[in-house]
């Protein structure tokens, strides 16, 4: 299929969806999942099973049609938890990060036969130690480390600098040998998660030989022979124009030989390495669909006044740990009407009382008027609910599914 009927065929869904269930909307398509998923494979699938990071889009519908895609899920929380089960997940597959797990959320976990417990800290593993041992279990754990630097290149750093997570890898000597004496914990491995968003291939592999250095020393130190260890990504996407998409052969190129190396390791004999990612799968697979109220001049500039802002998608109005604010790719669905509409430039408002509340800062469109419908791209991940939906009690965003030719409304969090 070409790219321009891609296109069109692409805004048919989404003006179905915006028409059937309203606006603002999430429309999220299954088959860019897949393709992702299937690049993913074909790149580094001779090394990594895969996990999906449940708080980059946590809907029950899309977690149900992932079972069959991924290998793995890992969540953040007991309320994760009890999704991934609505969504049909066996425990066993599921993993658990987080730094500050509480007991309300560790026991039933545990109960239930989660797959491994992320330790974070030796709090951490002293309370699922006790839990365990109450319930007469033996609970799998991987240990999560923190590197002493995370290379240049990545928009948010969890390690090299002081860190809510894990455990810093010079404490290792003292803290690791205390985890592994406690008898009702099973350490099976080791995860790693320093950097996110990262569209620079040379620092996605540089942190990946950080991962396998450490990797290697701790499993050396506690005389591990580990049967998984977890590869936070770290792979970004192409949020604002003039990004340039991750390409992923070059990721290969740069670290296939280090990889088949640290895989032959003896002590790797029957380990799974795992790569865990979120918004490289779902993010280019969902679109923010709002309708435009209103458009306004106002002393020389075009102001498309929308339904949905911040409160509906607070990452895309740059709030959301964006230090220098910069727009999202967007497009008006339908295009420019067989050049019936000339490109103009906008901003792009939202429906609040508040002056931050700007989706776009001199966009050029095709000209937007009054009832037409604006898709925001790379919206998949961190939409929902990472946006405060209830700030001034405007409707709450749905949530849509296109799957095949079906358009399915998935909304989890209702009015």
């Amino acid at each position: 299929m070409s790219t321009a009927s891609a296109e069109v065929r692409r805004d048919q869904a989404l003006a179905e969806a915006a028409a059937r269930f309203d606006t603002p909307a999430y429309v999220y398509f299954t088959e860019t999942i897949a393709e992702r998923l299937s690049g993913l494979r074909r790149h580094f699938g001779r090394w990594f099973a895969v996990s999906y990071a449940v708080k980059t889009n946590p809907n029950p519908a899309l977690l149900s049609w992932m079972r069959d895609q991924v290998e793995y899920l890992d969540i953040s929380s007991g309320g994760e938890f009890t999704l991934s089960q609505q969504a049909g997940w066996e425990p066993a597959r599921i993993s658990f990060t987080g730094p500050a797990k509480r007991e309300a959320e560790l026991r039933p976990v545990i109960a239930a036969g989660l797959g491994e417990l992320v330790i974070e800290s030796l709090r951490e593993a002293r309370l699922a130690d006790a839990i365990a041992a109450e319930l007469g279990l033996v609970q799998p754990v991987l240990l999560r480390m923190t590197p002493d630097r995370v290379p240049k290149g990545f928009g948010d750093q969890m390690a090299g600098r002081p860190s809510a997570f894990g455990i810093d890898i010079e404490d290792a000597p003292e803290i690791l040998p205390q985890i592994a004496a406690l008898p009702n914990l099973r350490i099976i491995g080791l995860h790693i998660y320093s950097g996110t968003q990262s569209l620079r291939p040379e620092a996605i592999c540089e942190n990946w030989r950080i991962f396998m250095r450490v990797f290697s020393q701790s499993c050396e130190l506690l005389d591990l022979m580990p049967e998984k260890l977890v590869f936070g990504s770290g792979l970004g996407i192409p949020y604002h124009p003039g990004d340039t998409a991750l390409d992923l052969s070059l990721i290969t190129e740069g670290i296939a030989a280090e990889l088949d190396a640290f895989r032959a390791q003896p002590r790797l004999a029957q380990c799974r390495l795992v790569l865990e990612l979120g918004r490289y799968l779902v993010g280019p697979a969902g679109y923010f669909v709002t309708r435009v109220i209103s458009v306004k001049q106002s002393r020389g500039t075009r102001i498309a006044i929308c339904d949905g802002g911040l409160n509906a998608n607070l990452a895309a109005s740059g709030n959301f740990g964006m230090v220098l604010r910069r727009n999202y790719v967007m497009h008006r669905i339908g295009g420019d009407q067989g050049g019936s509409r000339a490109e103009e430039k906008h901003d792009i408002s939202g429906p609040l009382c508040t002056s931050i509340d700007k989706l776009g800062s001199g966009v050029l469109l095709d000209r937007l008027d009054e009832g037409d419908l604006l898709a925001i791209h790379q919206c998949g991940g961190y939409g929902p609910t990472a946006s405060p939906l209830y700030f001034i009690s405007h409707p709450l965003p749905r949530e849509v599914l296109v799957q095949a030719d079906e358009v399915q409304d998935i909304t989890r969090i209702k009015d």
